[in-house]
């Protein structure tokens, strides 16, 4: 078996990258959609805005059976773990396939000067032993929902978004965050660490301003509904819609700052949402999205407005020294 770097990868070597995930997705499917292989292009051909990665094939009698990827946020050296995510054909699993990527990979990890790593893999599936089993310890549980928009009740979010806090208005926007209000974001979005085991990178006004030109890159669109008093955000939601799966949203990050908690925010922001998406995009008829195992508030508010439960994944992380 020969482990091969891709510095630029082939429109031959792009397929069968996605012939390997195509081929995992079917053994576990979990009732996530298929990989697109618009997505799989893309991702290979260009690393997310404000990183750089490092993507390796296995190779045995002329067929991939393999493939790794390792996303390294920022500069060399920069606090923030690196991503792995190693794919591995149902039928080479057990063989040492797995573990040879994870060796070449642990070594450009320790080379960028990284002191961790982290894994989100489907639970359930043999990807979780074979973390487990090379230094990986799992950090962060998450239930993954889905939310038919086509069986809420008639008047149900109109209602909802009725129902308003009073001294508060809504605002929103689509794509990357203006300006004037980055800052209150990054603060918004860092009340979300105290309401889960493990938070990664800290929040600030460029990381979330990354976030909005990322999605805009790879070609979704980004919309934003936040809860505001006194001109400061209390609450907000995101959701991103995706030219490839007109029929499905997924639903990035929602949190209320503590000082505003208690007041049903969260559920008015993501009913207000609801409300924008249906005019904005009739076409969207599902949002997913992954619910911190440990966050039962939120949990509670994604019942309420009739996410149902589809799947669980696990965040895993492991020390760089620690792997092989």
């Amino acid at each position: 078996m020969d482990v091969i770097e891709l510095g630029d990868p082939t429109d031959a070597q792009i397929r069968q990258w996605h012939a390997v995930l195509t081929a995992v997705h079917a053994a576990d499917p979990a009732g996530e959609p298929a990989p697109e292989p618009e997505h799989t292009t893309a991702r290979l051909l260009g690393a997310e805005q404000g990183s750089r990665q490092r993507l390796w094939t296995a190779v045995r009698d002329g067929e991939t059976v393999a493939v790794a990827a390792l996303r390294l946020p920022g500069e060399p050296g920069a606090a923030r773990p690196g991503e792995i995510d190693i794919q591995v054909r149902p039928g080479h699993r057990r063989a040492g396939v797995g573990r040879a990527l994870l060796t070449v990979a642990a070594a450009a990890l320790r080379a960028d000067g990284r002191a961790s790593v982290i894994a989100q893999v489907l639970a359930g599936t043999p990807a979780v032993p074979f973390l487990e089993a090379h230094g990986f310890a799992c950090v962060l549980v998450l239930q993954g929902l889905v939310l038919d928009l086509d069986a809420l009740p008639a008047g149900r979010v109109g209602a909802l978004v009725a129902a308003g806090p009073p001294g508060y208005e809504l605002i929103r926007w689509r794509g990357v965050v203006p300006d004037e209000h980055a800052a209150d974001l990054a603060r918004a979005k860092e009340a979300m660490a105290d309401l889960a085991e493990y938070e990664g990178a800290p929040w600030d006004a460029g990381r979330v301003r990354e976030m909005g030109e990322l999605v805009a890159k790879r070609g979704d669109a980004l919309y934003t509904v936040a809860a505001v008093r006194d001109g400061v955000i209390a609450g907000f939601t995101e959701v991103v819609t995706s030219a490839d799966q007109p029929g499905r949203a997924a639903q990035y990050d929602t949190a209320v700052v503590p000082e505003h908690r208690g007041r049903r925010l969260g559920i008015w922001v993501k009913a207000a949402m609801l409300e924008w998406l249906a005019a904005e995009r009739p076409e969207v008829r599902e949002i997913e999205t992954d619910n911190a195992g440990d966050n039962v508030h939120m949990l509670a508010v994604n019942t309420e407005l009739g996410f149902r439960r589809q799947r669980e994944s696990r965040e895993y992380q492991a020390l760089a020294a620690d792997l092989p």
